[in-house]
């Protein structure tokens, strides 16, 4: 019974015992699995090919409208104020030689007078020497033959008398013009800004009696860089007559004026480091072509001025340029490379570059987090090939299963 006892207890064992050297034996026989290398992708990139073209700037500015001309008239003669223009007043528009204003005029016509009478005595005075000439010469070849002397012929007293004459008419212009002076015109179309006499006014010479502007032409001087200044063409741009657009809100509208670019002040100020260019706008406050609002004196425009010549750069996005001048490229080899440009010019949008990229090079045009020369990206249309290799590799390797699998059939056969 004991033997029966042992038999059935070591059954069980010796089976487990089996179990466990089988389990060994497959384990063992069993391959490691392919241990395949991770392979982490190049960076994506976008870039853009990139090409030189003729560009030509707009300088922007801006300023306040100034007239060409402004002047402070004063009294060329004394007098009271008889007279005063209706337009005469400030903000009253004019035409050249409109009198404004006129002084009191008794007293200059008596000098005109006088001077006059002046002028008939010497005139008589002059005939009557003329006439005493001749009659001395006379006299003289009467009595000799020879030719008579100067003071014979009272030559120097005719000059005399002459110069009388001469004395008489110019005191009589004199008068003539202080007389016209009475009447104070304005020398060009304008507009008055201020006025500083009235009506039984006393005026000495030389007092002002009021400011005006000139209508005929406004100027506006607008403020250039020095980095702006190489994008106009000032020589040709002056003889063309190159035309600034001009823009301001004026009655809450938005308007434009067109004026011609005329000269420079030719001098760096001091304080801000720039080059007035100087504009002027016929016209200003007529309604002529294009031009449904006067441009008033005062105003303050922001200016457009079209350059004059063209120059072969590359354009590029603003974000793309970097902080130390340098832009990303991608090379033939899918690799980094950080090439410093030489900027012509930057605006809010756009970056333009004159040196240091070759024509048809690939700009990155996406963000790269810390590049650096020699990183390995790839481009959108890379993809499609990296897809089409690990297909072609996916395709080879369930080829060679298969096999595998036909050929441990065929043994198991």
């Amino acid at each position: 019974m004991k033997d029966s006892v042992l038999k059935k207890s070591g059954i069980p064992l010796a089976i487990v015992c089996a179990a466990i050297v089988a389990a060994v034996v497959m384990i063992s026989a069993k391959k490691p699995p392919e241990q395949v290398p991770v392979e982490i992708p190049a960076f994506l990139v976008d870039a853009k090919e990139v090409s030189s073209e003729s560009i030509s700037f707009v300088v922007e500015s801006q300023g306040n409208v100034v007239p060409k001309h402004q002047t402070s008239l004063s009294a060329q003669v004394s007098g009271q104020v008889v007279s005063l223009s209706d337009n005469f007043v400030v903000g009253g528009t004019f035409n050249k030689g409109d009198v404004l204003a006129v002084l009191e005029q008794e007293d200059y016509k008596t000098d005109v007078k006088l001077a006059e009478a002046e002028l008939a005595q010497a005139q008589a005075a002059l005939q009557e020497e003329i006439a005493r000439g001749k009659v001395a010469e006379q006299e003289y070849r009467s009595v000799r033959n020879s030719t008579p002397p100067e003071l014979g012929l009272r030559k120097p007293q005719l000059a005399k008398e002459q110069a009388n004459v001469k004395a008489a008419e110019a005191k009589l212009e004199r008068a003539k013009r202080n007389l016209e002076r009475t009447n104070i015109k304005a020398p060009y179309n304008g507009i008055v800004v201020e006025r500083n006499i009235d009506l039984g006014q006393f005026v000495a010479m030389g007092t002002p009696i009021g400011m005006i502007y000139s209508t005929d032409t406004a100027e506006v001087r607008l403020p250039i860089t020095d980095g702006d200044l190489r994008f106009i063409d000032i020589a040709n741009q002056f003889s063309d007559g190159g035309e600034v657009t001009l823009q301001a809100i004026a009655g809450g509208i938005k308007r434009t004026w067109t004026g011609r670019l005329v000269r420079t002040e030719g001098i760096l100020d001091t304080g801000s480091r720039v080059v007035f260019a100087v504009v002027e706008v016929e016209k200003p406050y007529q309604l002529i072509e294009n031009r449904d609002a006067p441009l008033r004196f005062g105003q303050f425009v922001e200016a457009q001025i079209t350059s004059g010549k063209k120059e072969a750069l590359i354009a590029l996005p603003r974000n793309i340029l970097r902080l130390d001048n340098t832009v990303l490229t991608v090379n033939e080899n899918r690799e980094i490379e950080i090439v410093p440009v030489d900027v012509t010019r930057t605006t809010a949008e756009e970056v333009y570059i004159d040196g240091g990229l070759r024509e048809g090079a690939l700009v990155v045009t996406s963000a790269v987090p810390n590049p650096y020369n020699g990183m390995k990206v790839r481009l959108p249309g890379d993809e499609v090939e990296l897809a089409e290799e690990a297909t072609s590799d996916r395709g080879k390797d369930t080829n060679e299963i298969g096999s595998d699998s036909a050929k441990s059939s065929k043994g198991d056969n």
